[in-house]
């Protein structure tokens, strides 16, 4: 039953991340924190890993169709950075549970990061019309970019979220689709570099593999559906789904805090 039941989160979590672009990793994540029967090392991987069996076909499928709305002289280096990124989230989330001796500790952080980044995401796409919105083209600058979000996908093992729509509507100006992709192509490379660290570092955390391969799954299928649902609705439909689920991720990370520091 709890096998299904992580199934039917990561699909359903899936669905809304390939049609938002925000991965699915930032509701499975605080979801399965909320169950409170895995490590917090456990879920940030399990969650990594669904995330990156769900980019992994969005980004593929949609350059194999060539509908893709990536610009590759904006991709590559948000890519490349988000990858480093993601090598160096990795590291920091192995020092803080390192440092700490209470698991709890560490997932009441990771909530509380979330919680902020959240919030800040939800602020900005309310008042996002009467913010002036940049070009940056600068490759330079787009590594740095690339390097904060792998950073923080790795780190809160969310794959990304709602932050990489926020970074890519202000510092490129992108529609709400085009983010969505580009958002996904992002997280695939540091969900990337997340998983060949954790590897070759021997970090994998002990986990049961038809939990992974259920999960991986749902986030496969999630995204198959997300995709095709993102092709039939409107771009203010999507902004609508994405601030109702950040109220929900909101509220989920709140009693996350609670019940780790309680």
């Amino acid at each position: 039953m709890v096998l299904l039941i992580f199934f039917a989160i990561c699909f359903c979590a899936s669905v809304i991340g390939a049609i938002c672009g925000i991965g699915g990793g930032v509701i499975i994540k605080p979801v399965l924190d909320a169950f409170h029967i895995m490590d917090v090392s456990v879920i940030s991987f399990l969650s990594g890993c669904t995330v990156l069996s769900m980019t992994a076909y969005s980004v593929v499928k949609s350059k194999m169709s060539k509908e893709s709305h990536i610009d590759r002289k904006i991709g590559v280096p948000l890519a490349a950075g988000a990858a480093f990124g993601g090598l160096a989230g990795k590291w920091m989330f192995s020092r803080a549970a390192a440092l700490s001796p209470d698991p709890g500790r560490v997932g009441a952080l990771q909530a509380a990061c979330l919680l902020a980044v959240t919030l800040g995401t939800l602020a900005y796409t309310i008042c996002k019309a009467k913010i002036t919105t940049k070009h940056v083209e600068n490759p330079a600058v787009c590594v740095l970019i690339g390097l904060f979000l792998g950073i923080l996908s790795s780190f809160l093992g969310i794959g990304g979220g709602p932050i990489n729509l926020v970074v890519l509507f202000f510092f490129f100006s992108m529609t709400t689709k085009a983010a969505a992709e580009n958002s996904l192509y992002i997280i695939l490379f540091s969900q990337i570099a997340s998983l060949v660290s954790s590897i070759v570092t021997k970090t994998i955390p002990d986990f049961e593999i038809p939990m992974l391969v259920l999960m991986a799954s749902g986030g496969i299928l999630g995204g198959i559906t997300g995709r095709s649902l993102n092709k039939k609705i409107s771009d203010r439909r999507v902004d609508q789904l994405f601030l109702s689920f950040m109220v929900v991720i909101i509220l989920i990370n709140i009693y996350n805090i609670y019940i780790y520091l309680g």
